[in-house]
């Protein structure tokens, strides 16, 4: 995809000129709404393809009641943060092509799409989490303990990220100087600086998860391997089975996690005003393009949100088996 909603959902991200057509009234001559143009339907398309897409997810874990597991609490917290950043993403298109834009818009929609993009990033850290704690604690992984420390997370996860996005709105921004625009116009230099510091904190950590994941999943395999006589007490498990399709799946959702989040993390921390806009949309598209693929990723790869689903679209292809509640598979 070579275009995405957050190319336009930040199109003065550079600190420069807009790519569309947008003159600010000086009380000369009535505003005139620019034409649409390629960019704002892509805006508009991608926005709305991330918020239904999301917004099928969360209605369908919040409306079903065996969908309670630590796991599925995180997932809806994900799906929510995307669609969030899907609305942002509509919002900056109906402010851009179909009604007067002003710098109160501009920050509210800023300040939504960090706010979303937040809370979408330590989401997916809290699904590592998880899925390390029910490799770790497999005893104990979906008891009600479990479930409140999740809840206390999700609570925890969505105040910092509030409060973060909070900070355009709060003052901090660049519309009154703006020699001090970092390369995400109007968030200042500092601010973003401060964000993607944070945000290549959660990468970082969320690699040390999902390598404590592997190293947890292999010891198990090869322990119940070597107890029912799979495999030689001295053979290594791993050299048979690393490149099953949990493997491949691991590697897939790594990658497309550290191709999202580390181009924009790096990119808000060398660039400034004066960098080219070209590298600015490069490194945004695809952060806020992982919202559109985060659902298939996590969310509708797992057992339980499937067989929902098919059963909504199809109830008759629908066993009457009971629900076995399983971690996300990555």
């Amino acid at each position: 995809m070579v275009l995405n909603a957050s190319d336009l959902g930040w199109d003065e991200s550079s600190g420069a000129e807009p790519l569309s057509p947008q003159d600010r009234p000086d009380g000369s001559s009535p505003y005139q709404v620019p034409p649409l143009t390629a960019w704002g339907v892509a805006l508009c398309v991608s926005g709305t393809l991330i918020t239904s897409e999301n917004a099928i997810v969360v209605a369908t874990i919040l409306a079903t009641p065996s969908l309670r597991a630590p796991v599925f609490l995180l997932l809806a917290s994900l799906g929510l943060a995307d669609l969030l950043a899907g609305v942002a993403l509509i919002l900056r298109f109906l402010f851009l092509f179909c009604v007067e834009p002003s710098d109160w818009s501009e920050l509210m929609t800023s300040g939504l799409l960090v706010t979303s993009l937040t809370a979408s990033l330590c989401s997916l850290m809290g699904v590592a989490l998880d899925r390390y704690l029910s490799l770790s604690h497999a005893l104990t992984y979906g008891s009600s303990q479990s479930r409140r420390r999740a809840a206390v997370l999700l609570l925890a996860v969505w105040l910092g990220a509030c409060a973060i996005g909070a900070g355009p709105v709060m003052g901090w921004h660049c519309l009154g100087e703006p020699t001090s625009c970092s390369v995400a116009r109007p968030l200042t230099r500092t601010y973003l600086s401060l964000l993607c510091g944070g945000f290549l904190v959660v990468v970082i950590v969320t690699l040390q998860l999902y390598a404590g994941i592997c190293r947890v999943a292999r010891r198990h395999a090869h322990a119940i391997a070597t107890q029912r006589h799979f495999l030689p007490a001295n053979q290594s498990y791993a050299s048979k089975h690393s490149s099953g399709r949990g493997f491949s799946r691991l590697i897939l959702v790594l990658s497309v996690f550290v191709g999202c989040w580390m181009p924009f993390s790096l990119w808000g921390l060398l660039g400034d005003a004066s960098s080219p806009p070209l590298y600015t949309y490069a490194t945004l598209v695809p952060a806020a393009g992982s919202s559109l693929l985060n659902p298939i990723l996590y969310s509708l790869r797992n057992k339980d949100i499937r067989k929902v689903l098919v059963h909504a679209c199809c109830p008759r292809r629908c066993t009457h088996s009971a629900h076995i509640h399983y971690p996300v598979d990555v």
